[in-house]
């Protein structure tokens, strides 16, 4: 990573960089990109590139589409991969008006303004995240199929994991791009793959989690696989999740961290934990955005399905893992890879800074399997349920003020807009399911 313009120009040309990606997301969180010569680099550094937004899913009207990329230069890097031999940079950018001012519908300026607000009460937010994705062999065309490469489990190796090869390139592509890479493995189901790298502070967190994908995608396809971030492809296997290791600093100590509390968690941390809670089905909306995101959120299949917290097991939506002092944090168990990473990130933080805003106490923990409880328990207890659908996160999304706050008023429309079509396309049309299920039937 290089900081500065002049310091940014001096290592292009040191390496021999030809192209530039200038890299920004829409607001579903696939990722774009310009791509510019390196005689460009000088003029985007000023913040002089222009593109036109209202090409972009989300972004603009066709009358107001002349818009601007501002790199961020902390974010240079360069491709290990160098297609022809020319070397080839990227630069995450945020998306400005015409007139100067920041666009609304940027997703990346929507997580900025949240980390203001927490800055602002004097935290920074850390998270450290595990994005689940498959590895699937792709046919005579090169388009994708369901076929795994594998019939490996949980943390089995070769021969069995066919998979390493392409993973391990993966570290180390990564690796090269100065990831700190802590841990890659076989998941649980046939195809299924982990590899978990160093939490960092949410701005960079979300960059990494955009890069990541880019990379792992890229390297699958080298090998002549398929890689997805699908939450459920397969029907009865486990699916994709993006499990999200979340801690608070202030003045540089732990805010969750309290060792004369009875779980060594600060009142900071509970209240967090109530805002979660509390917000939890009207962010759902965000941390699983896709019709698909609720065939992984059943019972079974290690996801939660239950909105409730324990320091002991994995059955209910936020864990707190055992380790304490400046490693205190939750994992939020909920989101899946699909997610925009500057959105769900930003609606995480602001849920539970409104919950330290409010003193919002958390129900007690649930410390049994909450898979085993019927719904008596359940309402003894408590515990209400996620969204099952996304239409159902929809109209949570609608009705929590606090969440369409962190998305703002552009991002909130365009995203329930284009949500709503998704959920009626897909009622609508007719699937396999029915037709198997009906067609000889009746």
């Amino acid at each position: 990573m290089a900081e500065g313009r002049e310091l940014i120009l001096q290592q292009a040309a040191d390496l021999g960089v030809k192209f530039v990606r200038l890299q920004f997301t829409d607001i579903f969180g696939v990722l774009k990109n310009v791509a510019i010569t390196i005689e460009q680099l000088p003029k985007a550094l000023n913040n002089e590139l222009m593109f036109d937004g209202s090409s972009i899913e989300g972004f603009v009207r066709i009358e107001e589409s002349d818009m601007y990329l501002r790199p961020d230069p902390t974010t240079f890097t360069i491709f290990p991969w160098r297609p022809n031999g020319d070397a080839v940079a990227r630069l995450i950018c945020d998306v400005y008006n015409a007139d100067g001012t920041p666009f609304i519908g940027c997703p990346r300026g929507t997580l900025k303004r949240v980390i203001a607000e927490a800055e602002a009460m004097g935290f920074t937010m850390n998270v450290g995240p595990e994005a689940e994705f498959f590895l699937f062999h792709t046919d005579a065309n090169g388009r994708p199929t369901l076929e795994t490469h594998d019939r490996a489990g949980y943390f089995d190796l070769t021969p069995v994991d066919l998979g390493e090869d392409a993973r391990r390139d993966m570290v180390l592509t990564l690796q090269q791009m100065g990831f700190e890479i802590e841990a890659s493995h076989h998941e649980v189901a046939p195809g299924q793959h982990e590899i978990d790298f160093k939490y960092a502070d949410a701005l960079r967190t979300a960059d990494n989690i955009a890069t990541f994908k880019f990379v792992v995608r890229t390297i699958a396809q080298r090998h002549g696989l398929h890689a997805t971030f699908m939450p459920k492809p397969i029907y009865g296997i486990a699916g994709s999740g993006m499990h999200c290791n979340i801690s608070l600093f202030r003045d540089g100590k732990n805010a969750f961290y309290d060792p004369e509390d009875k779980l060594q968690l600060s009142e900071t941390a509970y209240y967090f934990i109530g805002g979660l809670i509390a917000h939890a089905r009207g962010m759902t909306a965000i941390t699983n955005p896709t019709v698909n995101s609720y065939k992984r959120l059943v019972s079974g299949y290690e996801a939660p399905v239950y909105i409730a917290w324990s320091p002991q097991n994995r059955s209910p939506l936020i864990r707190i893992p055992a380790k304490r002092g400046l490693s205190t944090r939750l994992e939020v168990r909920h989101p899946d890879p699909s997610a925009n990473p500057y959105l769900a990130i930003a609606v995480m933080l602001k849920a539970g800074l409104d919950g330290i805003k409010k003193r919002i106490q958390p129900p007690p923990p649930v410390n049994g399997n909450i898979y085993d409880m019927d719904k008596a328990s359940l309402k003894a207890n408590g515990i209400e349920l996620l969204p099952g659908t996304l239409d159902e996160a929809l109209d949570e999304l609608e009705k929590d003020q606090v969440i369409r706050e962190a998305l703002g008023p552009h991002i909130y429309q365009r995203f329930l807009e284009a949500k709503r079509i998704e959920c009626e396309e897909y009622r609508t049309r007719v699937h396999q399911w029915e037709i198997d299920q009906y067609l000889t039937k009746f």
